[in-house]
C-alpha cells in the first residue's frame, strides 16, 4: 500500500514522533494506522514522543576545534544527572563528530543524517535514548565557525558554557583568554563593538530607561539626559571591546587586544538552557507520573 504524506502527517500528530519514524512504521504496517501506532508504542518511539512536550533545559555544550574551523553543539536533557550519563554523552559526541564531518546546513538536516557506525539517524537515536533513560532529549543548536583570522580559540566552562573566538594576530593563549573572558564575564557580550548592537535591543532598553526616568518627576530635558547616560553605560556593558578584562579589570578587552597587535573578528557563546523557560513541577506529582510510566 502506498504511504501518503497525509498518512504520515496524521501519525505524527497522533504520536508526536518524527517523520521518518512515522513513514517507516506505516510501511511496516502496510498502511494500517492503528497497527503502526501499536508497534511504535512497543518499540518505545511513541513513548519517547510522549515526553517531547516536557522541558529540557539542562544538558551540555561541546566543542570540536581544529585548525581551519570549530564546531559548537548544545544538546539538552531534563536533569543534570542525565547530562553526566555515559549514554547521553556518547550520543552528544557522536553527533558532534557527525556535524564536523558532514557539515549539515541546519538542525533539520542534521536530525535526518545517519550517525557513524549505524543506520539510525540522529533523530531516531535520540528517541531510542529517550526510551532508555526516560528523559526528553533535544539537539537544540549548533554552529560551524570557519577560521577567517590567524587563530581559532575556544574555552569550555565545565560543560555548561562554551565559547569560540576567531582572532587576527595574537596567539593561542590570547585567544583562549578572550574566550575565557566571554564565558566568565558577569554580562555576556552581545557584539564586538558598541556600534554593532542591534537597534531593536537598543530601542527596548531605551524604552525601559525612559519609563524608569519618567518616574523621577524631573523635567523632560533632564529625563532625556538620564536616559542617554544609562544607554551609553549599557552599550559599554554589552560591547565586548569595552568590557573590563576579567583577569585584569584595569584594562578593557579592546586594550588587551590592541597591546598584542590583535583583532577579534567573531565570537560565538553558548550557555546551556539560555532562553528556555524552565518549568517548576510538583515533585510528588512528578514521582507519580514516573511511576505510571508517563
Amino acid at each position: 500500500m502506498a504511504i501518503t504524506a497525509q498518512m504520515v502527517k496524521e501519525l505524527r500528530e497522533r504520536t508526536g514522533a518524527g517523520m521518518m519514524d512515522c513513514k517507516k512504521a506505516l510501511a511496516e504496517a502496510n498502511g494500517d494506522m492503528e497497527a503502526a501506532i501499536e508497534e511504535m508504542r512497543k518499540s518505545g518511539v511513541a513513548k519517547a514522543a510522549k515526553k517531547s512536550g516536557r522541558v529540557a533545559a539542562e544538558g551540555v555544550v561541546v566543542i570540536n576545534s581544529g585548525d581551519k574551523e570549530a564546531v559548537m553543539l548544545e544538546v539538552n536533557c531534563e536533569t543534570d544527572f542525565v547530562a553526566k550519563d555515559e549514554n547521553f554523552l556518547g550520543f552528544v559526541n557522536a553527533t558532534l563528530k557527525l556535524i564536523a564531518d558532514g557539515r549539515p546546513a541546519d538542525i533539520d538536516t542534521l536530525l535526518g543524517m545517519s550517525l557513524p557506525g549505524g543506520d539510525a539517524t540522529v533523530e531516531q537515536a535520540s528517541q531510542e535514548l529517550v526510551a532508555k533513560i526516560g528523559e526528553k532529549i533535544s539537539v537544540r543548536r549548533f554552529v560551524i565557525i570557519p577560521r577567517q583570522g590567524d587563530v581559532l580559540g575556544h574555552y569550555l566552562h565545565g560543560s555548561r558554557i562554551g565559547v569560540v573566538v576567531d582572532i587576527r594576530g595574537g596567539s593561542e593563549d590570547l585567544a583562549r583568554d578572550v574566550a575565557m573572558h566571554i564565558a566568565g564575564t558577569p554580562t555576556p557580550p552581545v557584539c564586538i563593538n558598541a556600534g554593532d548592537i542591534p537597534s531593536e535591543l537598543l530601542e527596548q532598553e531605551k524604552a525601559i530607561f525612559t519609563a524608569q526616568a519618567a518616574e523621577s518627576g524631573k523635567p523632560a530635558d533632564i529625563v532625556e539626559k538620564m536616559v542617554m547616560g544609562k544607554l551609553n553605560k549599557f552599550k559599554k556593558e554589552v560591547a565586548l571591546l569595552d568590557q573590563p578584562f576579567v583577569k585584569d579589570p584595569d584594562q578593557t578587552v579592546g586594550g588587551l587586544l590592541k597591546s598584542a597587535g590583535a583583532e577579534i573578528l567573531a565570537f560565538n557563546r553558548y550557555q546551556v538552557g539560555e532562553g528556555i523557560e524552565k518549568r517548576t513541577d510538583n515533585f510528588a506529582e512528578e514521582v507519580m507520573a514516573q511511576a505510571r510510566g508517563e
